[in-house]
């Protein structure tokens, strides 16, 4: 079994791994709503179809995107053939995270075995269904020599990380993103790691505030909230909050009802831990809609808070749950002293039927990716590069570009004999004036 330079060996495993997947996607759905009551439409919209999108993607396109690349030589090096090799890194730890347990276990791996790789991926433990379910899939398809799942907590992934690899690839909090590149850089371990941050949703005065209502309350109570590019608060117009807050309230009762505790389209805070964690940063007085918890069922009701202070707890990190703040402001100095208290966040949204605002916050503000006049939705397009920058993460991936994260990128010069150029080689002597007159031109 050569997985390392065997195209179609990958390709076809990677046919298996699909088939696998389709064959198993009800099981996968169960798994994620016995974790945590995902809906079965968000487990499709945005576990298993991605999945397998990913994959009828990467089947169709491995040969092309592994063919060594040949770009344009340089005249010193006349004559001669200049190609970019891609090749393996070797040994890769994937370590997923609890909140797309699914997808965003799978989708690195696709791409790791794509490139050549032999893999190690640790799903989360905080998701034990649909850890259970990827390993039985993983064990069906891959020998245990080139794709192996460990399962475990918080003492695995050290143990884990106390190990030598070629590339690790981690998603989840910043401050577990730490420690993964802390240990990276004892055997300088290149590393992609997706985190979070606090994403700003802008909205001006020429919006559509009811479009914009009903595409935040989708990209923010989407898995209650548990979504890394999620919308973390609102930062309004002052004279559009009264009737935009209204639109809110309208479109969270569209979407779950007057109970969302029963309705089948809402999920639950992945544990009581978490849920602890969430139900500290509801402040009553500042609660204008929603509020409820039941620690019992780790519910809390996709909950719209009116002006927190800058210091409160629900500011102060990435909320991860169904809490939207709300904060008016007047003009772009307001905007800028909001969000110039966070580091830079993975994702910026932007609410506007103005060009040259647009453009301006665009230019202004450093951030992974976003959209305007929508939410969450960037992720979706495998051609735009998903990442983010500082504290929200380092690399990209998605696409083309998630088996180039994979691989490395070997430079090969193949120089023809028929031509052998004097000029390179000692002694030097009366070539100096001669070699800058041909350099500066170069």
């Amino acid at each position: 079994m050569d997985y390392k330079t065997n195209i179609n060996f990958r390709k076809e495993t990677l046919i298996k791994l699909l088939n696998a997947v389709i064959t198993h996607e009800k099981e996968i759905i169960q798994a994620l709503y016995d974790d945590f009551k995902k809906p079965a439409f968000e487990a499709v919209l945005t576990e298993t179809s991605y999945v397998i999108s990913e994959l009828k993607d990467t089947i169709k396109n491995i040969k092309k995107w592994s063919k060594p690349k040949r770009v344009f030589p340089s005249i010193l090096n006349f004559p001669s053939k200049d190609y970019i090799y891609k090749e393996p890194y070797g040994k890769v730890l994937i370590i997923a995270p609890w909140n797309y347990p699914f997808q965003l276990a799978l989708c690195p791996l696709i791409s790791a075995v794509a490139a050549g790789n032999q893999v190690v991926v640790k799903p989360s433990e905080l998701t034990p269904k649909t850890s259970e379910i990827i390993a039985e899939i993983i064990a069906k398809v891959f020998d245990k020599t080139h794709v192996e799942v460990i399962e475990g907590g918080v003492e695995v992934s050290q143990k884990l990380l106390s190990e030598r690899w070629d590339y690790i690839f981690f998603t989840g909090s910043v401050a577990v993103g730490k420690i993964v590149a802390k240990a990276a850089a004892e055997n300088l371990t290149p590393v992609t790691l997706e985190l979070g941050g606090k994403n700003p949703c802008i909205i001006d005065e020429t919006a559509n505030l009811k479009m914009a209502a009903k595409r935040i309350v989708w990209g923010k109570f989407m898995n209650a909230g548990q979504t890394c590019i999620a919308p973390d608060y609102i930062l309004i117009q002052k004279d559009m909050k009264s009737h935009f807050i209204g639109y809110l309230k309208e479109e969270i009762t569209k979407a779950y009802g007057k109970n969302p505790s029963e309705s089948p389209d809402y999920a639950r805070i992945v544990n009581t831990k978490n849920w602890q964690r969430l139900v500290d940063m509801i402040e009553p007085e500042k609660v204008i809609f929603g509020g409820q918890s039941d620690i019992k069922n780790c519910y809390i009701a996709p909950t719209l808070m009116e002006e927190p202070l800058p210091y409160s707890q629900v500011m102060k990190d990435e909320i991860f749950g169904p809490i939207l703040p709300i904060i008016a402001y007047e003009n772009e100095t307001d905007i800028e002293t909001v969000i110039s208290r966070y580091e830079k966040s993975l994702a910026l949204y932007l609410f506007t039927e103005n060009h040259i605002f647009t453009k301006q916050m665009i230019q202004k503000y450093s951030f992974g990716g976003g959209c305007v006049n929508d939410t969450m939705v960037h992720f979706s397009n495998k051609r735009l590069p998903f990442g983010g920058v500082g504290h929200s993460g380092i690399g990209a991936y998605h696409g083309s570009l998630s088996f180039d994260v994979f691989s490395h990128r070997k430079s090969i010069l193949k120089k023809s004999n028929f031509l052998d150029l004097p000029m390179r080689y000692a002694p030097y002597k009366d070539k100096l004036a001669t070699i800058k007159t041909i350099l500066k031109w170069l």
